[in-house]
């Protein structure tokens, strides 16, 4: 579903040239200006939510530099959900669809992995608690922070941005604090 919106340049306040570069493409735009009204995201269109989570990024990062890399993920993390739903859920998700593009853009493996993996947390929560699937969950947590390694203190830093949006369910991001914690 494709909407207008008003310019996503000034609501969203572009600092870098990718993000400028990101803003003026037009495959972007249509991964901004998509989406409606609905439980987890009351804003509708993803570019609302990510003016939403770069709002968490600015009272939430701990330094200029995990600033800058929160913001990146946060500009790109949804932005591929209308190709995802174009295309059917279980073809390919969003998350690796915004990894693919923006392998184009930036080498930084950490950010790849983070973009693509920016959901995986909740899939485990869903897992384990929703779906009574312990141990589905527990493999899934285990290559999870298995292939994020060092980067998981950022991993969960835009995992909080992310999820403190909304009217989204705050059970996974207690349950993954938890996790984090005890590791």
């Amino acid at each position: 579903m494709f909407y207008n919106h008003p310019d996503f340049h000034e609501m969203l306040k572009p600092e870098t040239e990718l993000e400028v570069r990101l803003l003026e493409n037009p495959l972007f735009q249509e991964g901004l200006n998509w989406g409606k009204p609905r439980f987890g995201h009351p804003e509708g269109k993803v570019g609302l939510h990510v003016r939403d989570v770069l709002a968490n990024v600015e009272r939430q990062a701990k330094s200029v530099e995990e600033r800058q890399q929160l913001r990146t993920i946060a500009i790109v993390h949804d932005t591929f959900k209308f190709r995802e739903f174009e295309l059917g859920r279980r073809v390919k998700h969003h998350g690796l669809m915004a990894r693919e593009f923006m392998e184009g853009q930036i080498s930084d493996a950490c950010l790849l992995d983070i973009i693509e993996l920016h959901d995986e947390a909740f899939y485990c929560w869903r897992n384990a608690h929703l779906e009574h699937q312990p141990l589905t969950a527990s493999l899934r947590l285990e290559k999870l922070l298995e292939r994020l390694g060092e980067n998981l203190p950022l991993y969960f830093d835009f995992y909080k941005c992310d999820t403190q949006t909304g009217d989204k369910v705050q059970a996974p991001l207690y349950w993954f604090e938890q996790v984090v914690a005890s590791l």
